[in-house]
């Protein structure tokens, strides 16, 4: 017996001459027809669950080539290498990343594993959080850790740039630090990282603020409840989600809001005076203003170490990259103090032509850890969202996304064989991507053909006289018909090719 009876059964047909050509043995329509719709029932179809995505040819290229980038720089500004597993206790990820209270792991894949919630990691900091309190003792403090294209996983619905598994590449600070001049060194890190990758200082923002400045204000508002206070900071950050704006937030504060769907989420129930007092408060762009306008202790002491941060950025290169936006606070209850977050400033398009704001495509900030025994420690790190970032890229002129696609070395004769691998390995040892043709009996034609569906730029074409007078012929397969192909001596065959690739 082997797994399934349908499975099993179609064996015993086969045996016993169903569908098989040995032996001839005669069988029932009835028979036929089972065997027939197994075959049938086995046959699925082919395609991904919403919210995730492969990647190939050029995408997959820049994503590759962004993944080194962002791992240099990481490594340039004194971060170190960590690795986490992709799966945590369900009490490791916590229990407060959804907006459904109801169910605040929705956005959590969790299964169990005998008896023992375990969760697929929803970022990369809570693995890197847990294995500094696992490990603390045996770690230089600070503690300054990077990861880099590793895969994170979240149920939440997907949308233009947003999936539910994607790469990201994050640095964290961790222990006992001056934290104006780790934030100073994160917003520094993001500049250089994102100038590195292509893009030019007038298509980035580093947007900051303080989460001490808004939770002073929610205190000298009398919002006290804590959850109340949660939904408060979802409803402000959606200031900058498409749809939303500053109707959208004002709707949250209060009662209640309606989609354009129909669906409606619950607000924070705040009162009119209550709103219209952080509405007020989102529209300050000033710190300065903002240091006139509240005047209660914690948001003054925000407010006094987003201060003391401008002053160390300008002992960098970037500071003139970096601008404080009161509304910058971040969903999560994580945060305690320092926020960030980056946006693009080029135009972004979805797949169906519309352009869209596809949001932050590095935040982070300033935490407190308390869930684990032993005394709470502080951290301060910054996420790139790797796959938002390709996404955004491929839109925009001047990045070079084109994988260098190999030279494709034809079999003319199969008795040259050896020759051909000769070739072949002279490309590979002078690192040029080549492969040859993996069957000896296709007409030249055919291997074109191949070459064509590869958007390959350069065959080899060597036969019985290319041999004899120690020669190759080049095919340019992008140029113009007649006049794409050229026969070399053999020595010239590296210069040669290297025009073309």
């Amino acid at each position: 017996m082997r797994g399934s009876s349908s499975v099993w059964l179609e064996h015993l047909f086969v045996e016993q001459g169903v569908g098989g050509s040995s032996p001839p043995y005669r069988t029932t329509r009835r028979s036929q027809e089972c065997l027939k719709k197994m075959k049938k029932e086995k046959q699925i179809k082919a395609t991904l669950p919403s919210g995730f995505k492969d990647r190939s040819g050029d995408e997959l290229a820049l994503k590759k080539k962004l993944l080194d980038i962002i791992e240099k720089n990481f490594i340039k500004f004194g971060f170190s290498p960590l690795e986490t597993s992709p799966m945590e206790l369900s009490s490791v990820i916590g229990n407060s990343l959804a907006e459904d209270d109801e169910n605040p792991m929705a956005d959590i894949f969790t299964f169990d594993d005998s008896g023992t919630d375990i969760s697929l990691r929803y970022d990369l900091s809570q693995g890197c959080t847990r294995y500094y309190s696992q490990n603390y003792l045996e770690l230089p403090n600070p503690y300054k850790r990077y990861q880099v294209g590793e895969t994170v996983y979240r149920r939440e619905k997907p949308g233009n740039g947003r999936f539910k598994s994607f790469g990201q590449c994050d640095v964290d600070i961790i222990g006992k630090f001056d934290v104006k001049q780790a934030n100073a060194e994160l917003c520094n890190i993001i500049a250089s990282t994102f100038i590195e990758c292509g893009l030019k200082k007038s298509e980035f923002v580093i947007n900051i603020s303080n989460r001490k400045v808004v939770q002073g204000l929610m205190d000298e508002l009398k919002i006290v409840d804590e959850k109340q206070k949660q939904k408060v900071l979802r409803a402000i950050d959606k200031l900058d989600k498409e749809g939303f704006g500053i109707k959208g937030v004002e709707e949250l504060l209060k009662t209640e809001r309606k989609d354009s769907s129909g669906a409606i989420t619950k607000g924070a129930n705040l009162s009119d005076d209550q709103a219209s007092q952080i509405i007020d408060f989102l529209k300050v762009k000033d710190l300065n203003e903002l240091k006139k306008n509240i005047k209660n202790p914690l948001s003054q002491e925000g407010i006094k170490e987003l201060e003391e941060l401008f002053e160390v950025l300008k002992y960098g290169k970037y500071a003139d990259q970096v601008k404080f936006d009161s509304a910058k606070i971040r969903g999560l209850d994580i945060y305690t103090g320092f926020i960030v977050e980056t946006n693009l400033k080029f135009e972004v398009k979805n797949p169906k032509g519309k352009v869209i704001d596809p949001g932050s495509c590095c935040s982070g900030g300033e935490y407190l850890v308390t869930k684990f025994k032993g005394d709470p420690f502080l951290g301060s790190g910054i996420s790139i969202g790797l796959d938002r970032l390709v996404f955004c890229l491929m839109q925009k002129e001047g990045i070079e996304t084109k994988e260098q696609k190999p030279v494709l070395v034809c079999v003319m004769d199969p008795k040259y064989l050896n020759k051909y691998y000769e070739i072949l390995n002279t490309l590979r040892d002078n690192n040029i991507n080549s492969e040859i043709f993996l069957e000896s009996n296709k007409k030249l034609s055919k291997q074109l053909d191949y070459a064509s569906r590869r958007g390959l730029s350069v065959a080899i074409i060597c036969g019985e006289n290319e041999f004899k007078d120690n020669t190759i012929t080049l095919k340019n397969l992008q140029g113009v018909k007649g006049e794409n192909q050229i026969t070399i001596p053999r020595e010239n065959l590296i210069n040669e090719v290297k025009k073309y690739i």
